[in-house]
């Protein structure tokens, strides 16, 4: 998380973003294009390419000429790694008179490149296993930060006080306990329908892929783990809330709060404007119209509520059951009694308002109900269930936006439709092919629209054609797995890429991610613009209509558009807190994008060759742990007393080991024949910073207290003293954070660096060795040494895939150096059957 200085430094980066790496590569050079201004552009994926997935970029040139060939480079070593045909021109695209897809997939090979294109370069940009670890649980920060009653991030409590009935079976005012949930958007309503399918997508994606979470925040949001995965924490939030908005077997409420919220920007607080206190209005579901003003909604039923709300409790009850079996069947019972109510009440249950015609107009609700039907299924195996699902699914096959140019606002929600899936898991044969097949004609009427110009484009812009971009590409994965079929593989990534800045203008469509990538910077939030707070992790409305932007009322940019260059006719966007079109992040599409981001990491984990990689925040802290292999590492700044001891220990062992020592102990005489016989001995020299700042607040992670800039200039500093010692940067391509803390900031920008970062694995207290006597802290080498022995004898997994981290020297203040325990502990661990192996044995 940055400081709130630091924020104008990203912005300022951001500006410079699009020249500053063209200005560096070819300083010296001068053409007619850099002359004038840039003429043509190339979009990438900011955050990366899996090697063995496609790998596409998108030229964009103000001309109509266009070139025959494009290189990929290797930015290290400015060599040509890949010539390719710039293939078919197609044309016209928003502000381009000529477009054309760079497909690069024919380069599998781990590294950071860029694309040249005449004398058109891209950004730099990393191809890696790895390039979307961290993202989903990076995007899990908004959510912390919407939440409703306990804002962690404020570490504040809003809105404690809700609320107050309308249209219930109970006297209207009467007061009922509904704090908690997230809030919507940039606003403090709280809808059921919203909240519900984002508790789905978070419940889902843990299911789905649970290697790829981290825990690293309590269930209330607090920095601090408690043993269960972050995401499945901030789902059990959504449910908490979900269960009391539906309290009771017949009572189900649909939303707190309405369009007064839209008091003015402001903080999240008690919101005192409602006509009764600090209690805000909770509308029941009535399955009839509704609204308080001069305006009604045109509900129908109760059935799209109750269904999302079946669902939720479904899946909850699954994943939950084994854990806490009372929490659970209460999910199981409130599960079936919404699913009864959508089908006592078909219909669908749209939000109201007060001062104008601000609702969620939703128009379907069989999808819905089949999710709920595919969902209880699931979870306690009764037919009915699963025929009910099938019926519901014939009667809406395909999402009837697919293919269409528009869409009213949430007109078809979610998104796509999620039961399909769910439903075709559970079938074989003929039936399950029908399912899947309802999913292809939907990709079909998208793909034959999307395949004539060069983004793949064709998602109507309307209001949130980010949260439809996101549903779209998982609807294409879950094709995929499927029907094991690739025939859509290169739509679904381009709209991956979409979001990350393969887009005309050539933006992130995520705040903060990739950390120093061209992102959102000033949304349509009070967070942001009130708090100057960053807002990690929100995915921003999008694009709109250039038709629809003009027409909208009180929309004011506050300062010039950076795209201007790349608005048209076609669709805008501007990156400014003036346009709540385009630029308001929304807690149910960053939700689904927490899917679609794991999804992507588990590919990468997947197609990575042979081992296993445990991550936390961004860095690899594991290797692989069905096998019996671990690495030694020892990290150096100031003291270098057990140097010798431990350089003999190895050789005499054989054992290989990484060090980690900063630019103050490379460059310190005394210590430099100890650097080169451990070079020498063939152990890894890697950096460790050069002078060893602290990059984070201890007691809130989430806080830097270094800029990009200084980041890189101690590491490169870092690296220039190992170069004075023959040590190169290719050869050391892991880097380890001084005092072993970090964030996933700090990881993006490594990865920037086209490095890994890494750390010690937790479990043990060998990285207790530095301790001294006079601190809390200390531990002695006994209780080191035993610590490591019992986890490498008694943990179900051992120390497989550790990364033990031990000090080449202590403070004089430690007489008990532990050292000295190296040789026993290595024979100790060989004895159990431990293979100690080089780093990058143990992490490729």
């Amino acid at each position: 998380m940055l400081h709130k200085t630091d924020n104008d430094y990203k912005i300022m980066m951001k500006h410079l973003l699009r020249y500053i790496f063209l200005v560096l590569l070819f300083v010296g050079i001068c053409s007619s294009e850099t002359l004038a201004g840039p003429v043509s552009w190339i979009r990438i994926n900011q955050l990366g390419y899996l090697p063995d997935g496609i790998k596409v970029a998108v030229w964009g040139s103000k001309e109509t000429a266009y070139p025959a060939t494009f290189q990929l480079i290797d930015s290290i070593t400015s060599k040509v790694i890949f010539t390719g045909s710039t293939g078919k021109a197609f044309g016209h695209y928003g502000p381009f008179n000529q477009t054309m897809r760079l497909d690069f997939s024919a380069c599998k090979q781990p590294g950071v490149y860029y694309l040249r294109v005449g004398a058109t370069v891209s950004s730099v940009f990393r191809i890696a296993n790895d390039v979307y670890a961290g993202a989903a649980d990076f995007v899990l920060r908004y959510m912390r930060q919407q939440r409703s009653f306990f804002n962690p991030f404020l570490k504040d409590s809003c809105h404690t006080h809700d609320g107050y009935t309308m249209y219930g079976p109970m006297p209207d005012s009467t007061h009922i306990d509904v704090a908690g949930g997230w809030h919507d958007a940039s606003d403090y309503l709280q809808y059921s329908t919203t909240s519900a399918n984002a508790t789905y997508h978070l419940l889902a994606a843990y299911r789905d892929f649970p290697r790829v979470f981290a825990d690293h925040y309590a269930a209330n949001g607090l920095e601090g783990s408690n043993g269960v995965a972050d995401v499945l924490d901030e789902a059990r939030w959504g449910l908490d809330w979900l269960l009391k908005m539906h309290p009771r077997e017949n009572w189900l409420f649909n939303q707190i709060a309405d369009d007064r919220d839209h008091h003015g920007m402001r903080l999240p607080k008690e919101d005192d404007f409602y006509g009764k206190g600090f209690e805000r209005p909770v509308y029941f579901c009535t399955g009839q119209p509704q609204g308080l003003g001069k305006y009604k909604n045109k509900a129908t039923g109760v059935a799209s509520t109750a269904g999302k709300f079946a669902s939720a409790f479904a899946l909850g009850y699954t994943l939950l059951k084994e854990q806490d079996p009372a929490y659970a069947r209460t999910l199981q019972e409130r599960a079936v009694s919404a699913y009864v109510m959508g089908i006592k009440q078909p219909g669908v249950c749209q939000t109201a308002s007060v001062l104008s015609p601000y609702i969620y107009a939703e128009d379907n609700w069989v999808d819905d109900m089949e999710l709920g039907a595919a969902a209880l299924y699931n979870g306690n195996h009764i037919e009915k269930y699963r025929q009910q699902a099938l019926g519901y699914a014939a009667q809406e096959k395909v999402t009837p936006w697919l293919g269409a140019d528009t869409a009213s606002h949430y007109q078809w929600y979610p998104f796509i439709n999620l039961g399909h899936y769910e439903l075709a898991k559970q079938l074989s044969g003929a039936k399950k092919q029908m399912v899947i097949n309802y999913y292809k004609t939907g990709i079909d009427r998208v793909w034959e629209k999307a395949k004539t110009n060069a983004f793949y484009r064709y998602i109507p812009f309307i209001w949130c054609s980010n949260n439809l971009t996101t549903s779209f590409a998982i609807q294409c994965y879950w094709y995929r797995q499927l029907s094991g079929s690739a025939t859509y593989a290169a739509l679904e990534q381009a709209n991956v890429d979409w979001l990350f800045g393969c887009n005309p203008w050539g933006t992130s469509m995520v705040y903060g991610l990739p950390a120093h990538g061209d992102t959102p910077t000033d949304p349509h939030s009070a967070f942001s613009h009130l708090g100057h707070y960053p807002i990690d992790g929100g995915l921003v409305d999008g694009p709109v209509y250039t038709n629809i932007y003009n027409k909208l009322l009180g929309i004011r940019l506050s300062k010039p558009d950076e795209y201007a260059d790349f608005q048209s006719d076609l669709a805008v966007y501007h990156d400014d807190f003036g346009d709540y079109s385009t630029n308001e992040p929304t807690m149910d599409g960053t939700t689904s994008l927490v899917y679609l981001l794991a999804a992507a990491a588990n590919e990468g984990l997947d197609r990575a060759p042979g081992k296993i990689r445990t991550y936390a925040a961004g860095a690899v802290i594991r290797g692989d742990t069905t096998r019996k292999e671990l690495t030694l590492v020892f990290t150096g700044d100031e003291f270098a007393d057990g140097g010798a001891v431990i350089r003999r220990i190895l050789k005499q062992q054989k054992v290989p080991a990484a060090f980690f020592l900063t630019g103050k102990f490379y460059a310190n005489p005394s210590f430099q024949p100890l650097i080169r016989q451990l070079k020498a001995d063939g152990h890894y020299l890697g950096p460790h910073s050069d002078q060893h700042p602290l990059y984070c607040d201890w007691n809130k992670r989430d806080s830097l207290l270094i800029t990009r800039e200084q980041f890189h200039n101690d590491l490169a500093a870092n690296y220039q003293k190992m170069a004075a010692l023959g040590i190169k940067k290719a050869a050391a391509p892991y880097f380890l954070p001084p005092y072993e803390w970090y964030n996933s900031t700090i990881a993006q920008w490594t990865k920037e660096e086209g490095l890994m970062l890494v750390n010690y694995t937790p479990g043990t207290r060998s990285n207790a060795d530095y301790t001294t006597p006079d601190m809390k802290s200390y531990r002695s080498s006994d209780e080191i040494y035993q610590s490591v022995t019992d986890d490498a004898s008694h943990h179900p997994e051992g120390l497989n895939g550790f990364l033990l981290l031990m000090h080449i020297g202590t403070d004089p203040r430690r007489t008990d150096k532990f050292y000295n325990r190296l040789d026993a502990l290595i024979t100790a661990l060989k004895s159990q059957g431990y293979h100690f192996v080089r780093i990058n044995e143990l992490l490729q």
